[in-house]
C-alpha cells in the first residue's frame, strides 16, 4: 500500500520511527517531511498529506504532531480527507472500518513508539465494512456534508477519482 506520511516539528521523532517501521511492513512511502526537529507550522503537513491523497498518490496517510489534534483539524478541511486521532488499536482499526478513515493522526507527546505500532498495524489492516448498509449510509451523509459545504473542491476531487 502507497502511504503517505508527515509531522512538525513536535512529530518528527516519532515520525521517523513510524516511518521505518511501516517500511520493514512492506509498503511504500512518501515522507512528506518535517526532517528535522527545526521550528514547523503543522498545517503545512496536513495539506501535504491531504494533497497525496485527493491526487491518488497514497492510499492512506499518517499525520503526527505534539498532541495530534492540530493536524487532524487542519486534514480534514480537505475534501476526501477522513483523519481521525487514535491512540488506542480500537480506534484505529474501527475508524477504517465504520467511517472509511483514511488518515491515522496521532501525537508524539501522547503515545511512545511502541503503541505507535500497534495503532499503525491496526488502521493499515483495517478495510471498510462496505457491506454494512448502516456504515455506508453513514459515510454516505459524511460526503453529502463534504459536498454541501464544500461544493467545488469536493468536485474537483470526484473528478481526480
Amino acid at each position: 500500500m502507497k502511504i503517505a506520511i508527515a509531522s512538525d516539528h513536535a512529530g518528527f521523532p516519532l515520525k521517523e520511527e513510524v516511518r521505518e517501521y511501516v517500511a520493514k511492513l512492506g509498503h511504500e512511502i512518501n515522507d512528506l517531511g518535517a526532517y528535522n526537529t527545526e521550528p514547523s507550522d503543522y498545517p503545512d503537513f496536513a495539506l501535504l498529506v491531504g494533497k497525496a491523497l485527493m491526487a491518488g498518490e497514497a492510499e492512506r496517510g499518517i499525520l503526527i504532531c505534539g498532541s495530534g489534534v492540530g493536524v487532524c483539524v487542519a486534514a480534514n478541511k480537505m475534501p476526501g480527507v477522513r483523519a481521525g486521532m487514535c491512540h488506542d488499536t480500537y480506534s484505529a482499526h474501527q475508524g477504517v472500518e465504520h467511517d472509511q478513515m483514511n488518515v491515522l493522526v496521532m501525537g508524539a507527546r501522547i503515545i511512545g513508539a511502541a503503541l505507535a505500532f500497534e495503532c499503525v498495524d491496526a488502521y493499515l489492516k483495517a478495510r471498510f465494512i462496505a457491506n454494512e448498509p448502516r456504515f455506508v449510509r453513514r459515510l454516505n451523509k459524511v460526503m453529502a456534508i463534504e459536498q454541501q459545504y464544500m461544493p467545488e473542491a469536493a468536485k474537483a476531487a470526484a473528478l481526480k477519482s
